[in-house]
């Protein structure tokens, strides 16, 4: 698959990716566990299709230390034991704002269940990570950038 545009090399994409990468920030501010974040970005991909995304996230979640196994189970997580409440939590948070055009929204006890787990601070670093996925993947999935060769670290 070829791209239809390089977003790599365009000033307007250049921009865009500045300023959603910046407001990626918060969200590492937030304190939600790092780990956690590359789960929440992982599983959004998958819904998305996004190959690119996918490739990125598996990968830094390795090199931060996820486990093969875990990495597998991302897309099954209701049915692995290999979860954590929390990052059950958080996972069924990123699941639900990802298909908000399902209908659903995001029901009262999903929310009040994510609240258990992380504070309103780390409650707003969620939905922040949740959206900023979800337009990068969009993004990606328009310009049909292809997944597999992103290398640990190539946009710090």
């Amino acid at each position: 698959m070829e791209p239809r545009l390089n977003p790599f090399t365009s000033p307007t994409a250049g921009k865009l990716i500045k300023h959603l990468s910046a407001a990626g920030n918060a969200v590492t501010a937030s304190g939600v566990p790092v780990l956690t974040q590359e789960l929440v970005k992982i599983r959004a991909s998958q819904i998305n299709g996004c190959a690119f995304c996918l490739d990125m996230h598996t990968k830094e979640a390795e090199a931060t230390g996820e486990t093969t196994q875990r990495l597998i189970m991302v897309g099954a997580w209701r049915e692995a034991t290999v979860f954590t409440d929390a990052e059950r939590a958080a996972l069924e948070l990123a699941e639900l704002g990802t298909r908000i055009a399902d209908g659903t929204g995001i029901p009262d006890d999903v929310w009040q269940n994510a609240a258990k787990y992380y504070d309103e601070e780390q409650l707003l670093g969620l939905v922040g990570l949740i959206a900023l996925i979800n337009a990068f993947n969009r993004m990606n999935v328009l310009l049909q950038i292809p997944g597999g060769d992103y290398k640990v670290g190539q946009f710090a």
